[in-house]
């Protein structure tokens, strides 16, 4: 059998992001019913088809020879080795600090689609990249077609068990345990729409906007909002684009306080001002980080993790608390030395790469992790990894400069000299 990952991955892709309409089905059942469950339940149960997809995705990959021998490099192999050796180093700490192994193994679940970050990476290096992301962007319009469907019905018939929606019954949740995952999921559909080259797959990116709108999530509906932004710009003139830059911060705040609206987030504690886990933030901050280890090292890895609120409870540890935030739960499970390597890691993935729209992805990706832990929910992690893999792995092109392209032997528009 002859192995070509960048023909079947699309059909792999899609499969393991359509898992997630099984994944939540008991809970999904439940919110029909009016039984309102809790968030992180959906890691039990037929969450086992999703890891086993995930299996066979890394499993295939693992018969491409060309995809390892690309891996197989100095950098690549020390990069891992620092990440590996540093979650280890945590993992120790918390035991040192008496949390029982299933915390600490809990904190590392940000690590669990890494592998799909790597395909990503070599499939770039292939020169695939760009023909993976459009196959598989096609794909997943039928996803959409599907979760658009239960969305609109939901919005008009469903209980209303986390608010209202603006077509007046409950909040849609597709086939997701909760609006607001259901709403991440489609603004980071929004995002690969965005960046399909083909228009008729772009125009997808206005009924994901619509569906992250329809959610209720301010997360979801800002971060669609924010591709649309970068969408605008890339077709405004570079000379008049000053005029989207300047009032950028207004709309930012005017879009903020848009999506906390009641008619559109549905609720009526959506005051940005008053957000709890603001306070909840705060208090935490306030209250666990005592000495410099604290700070440095985090006050505990796993505690921020849903897994273990579902197993153990909430507050049932002290430090244990709902993270929300990517980059609190970086700062209580691996410290500032986690958070300031992973802010790094991002930086270094925008400069180093050679993506034609490296800003947007890395943009969203960094403003979804504000208030959301988009590394612990399924499909998006799954997804986000393998793009940013894809992003990190396009090479830059060369910056041919006049006197560069002298010295290469080229001259006038670029003809190679014989």
């Amino acid at each position: 059998m002859k192995i070509r990952l960048e023909k079947d991955l699309p059909v792999l892709l899609i499969a393991l992001v359509s898992v997630s309409a099984l994944a939540s089905l008991p809970q999904v059942e439940s919110a029909w019913n009016g039984v309102k469950e809790v968030y992180g339940e959906q890691d039990f149960g037929l969450r086992i088809l999703r890891e086993a997809m995930l299996v066979i995705v890394i499993a295939y990959a693992a018969l491409e020879r060309r995809f390892w021998n690309g891996a197989a490099t100095g950098a690549m192999f020390a990069f891992l080795a620092i990440v590996a050796s540093y979650a280890l180093f945590e993992v120790a700490y918390a035991l040192f600090l008496d949390l029982p192994l299933v915390v600490p193994l809990s904190g590392l679940r940000v690590f669990e689609y890494l592998p799909l970050a790597l395909i990503g990476f070599m499939t770039a290096r292939l020169g695939a990249g760009d023909h993976v992301i459009q196959k598989f962007t096609s794909f997943l319009r039928y996803y959409i077609a599907l979760q658009g469907v239960l969305a609109i019905i939901q919005a008009l018939w469903s209980p209303p068990l986390v608010g209202v929606s603006i077509l007046g019954g409950g909040r849609p949740f597709g086939t997701f345990v909760s609006p607001n995952l259901f709403g991440a999921a489609m603004s980071t559909c929004t995002l690969f729409f965005a960046l399909a080259k083909a228009p008729n797959l772009r125009k997808w990116m206005y009924a994901t906007t619509f569906l992250a709108l329809l959610s209720g999530s301010r997360t979801a509906l800002l971060s669609s909002f924010l591709i649309l932004f970068f969408q605008f710009y890339a077709a405004v003139r570079p000379r008049d684009r000053w005029a989207l830059v300047l009032p950028a911060p207004v709309l930012a705040v005017g879009a903020l306080l848009l999506a906390s609206s009641p008619l559109l987030s549905g609720r009526d504690d959506a005051d940005p001002t008053q957000d709890g886990r603001i306070a909840l933030w705060q208090r935490m901050l306030s209250n666990h980080i005592n000495d410099l280890p604290d700070l440095l090292f985090g006050w505990g890895l796993g505690l921020g993790s849903n897994t273990i609120n579902v197993l153990f409870g909430a507050e049932y540890f002290p430090g244990q608390f709902d993270s929300d935030s990517l980059y609190l739960f970086l700062l209580n499970g691996y410290g500032l030395i986690g958070l300031l390597a992973y802010l790094t890691f991002a930086w270094m993935s925008a400069r180093m790469s050679g993506y034609p729209q490296k800003g947007l992805v890395m943009t969203f990706i960094f403003v979804a992790g504000l208030p959301f832990n988009l590394w612990e929910y399924f499909p998006q992690n799954a997804m986000l990894m393998f793009l940013w893999g894809a992003v990190l792995g396009t090479a830059r092109k060369p910056d041919l400069q006049p006197s560069r392209v002298a010295a290469a032997g080229y001259r006038g528009y670029g003809e190679q000299v014989r």
